[in-house]
């Protein structure tokens, strides 16, 4: 199985870094920073000691790759015939634990306050929620993505 992360507009070095090191835990094959998300290096090729330390190196072992947006590598995937999950609350999503995955999959986890784009979940097969029972309305982006990878891809 192929398996796919796309972090799309994080704003967090330290949540970047810590879904770095859950990608290298469950075995994520390539993860794609995209938009203004963080990346492991900063603007002058160095490795940035924030995102080290968040990701305990896990960068080192993970391929990933920087685009500026979005659009294009999901086309690339699509024509790939990946099956494009957007994690995100939203009228048309379904509870996480119901997705059928495929043999390559991609898992899109976007911006802390404004999640993922109209847009980007209209290109993605299905939307995947994670319930919340509480009074808050979310879980921290690295929080969800390691439960939502684990219960996923954990088999």
């Amino acid at each position: 199985m192929q398996n796919i992360l796309i972090l799309h507009n994080i704003r967090s070095v330290l949540n970047t870094g810590a879904l770095f090191r859950t990608a290298d835990a469950i075995g994520i094959n390539k993860i794609y920073l995209t938009g203004y998300t963080p990346t492991p290096l900063d603007r002058f090729g160095r490795v940035r000691y924030d995102f080290k330390k968040a990701s305990v190196g896990a960068y080192e072992f993970v391929d990933w790759e920087y685009k500026k947006t979005i659009t294009q590598t999901l086309k690339k995937l699509k024509k790939q015939n990946y099956k494009i999950f957007a994690i995100e609350q939203d009228k048309n999503s379904i509870d996480y634990k119901k997705a059928k995955l495929a043999k390559k999959n991609v898992f899109i986890l976007g911006n802390e306050i404004r999640g993922l784009s109209k847009n980007i979940l209209e290109k993605s097969d299905n939307i995947l929620e994670l319930k919340m029972r509480g009074k808050k309305e979310s879980l921290n982006v690295a929080t969800t993505g390691g439960i939502v990878l684990f219960r996923l891809l954990d088999y």
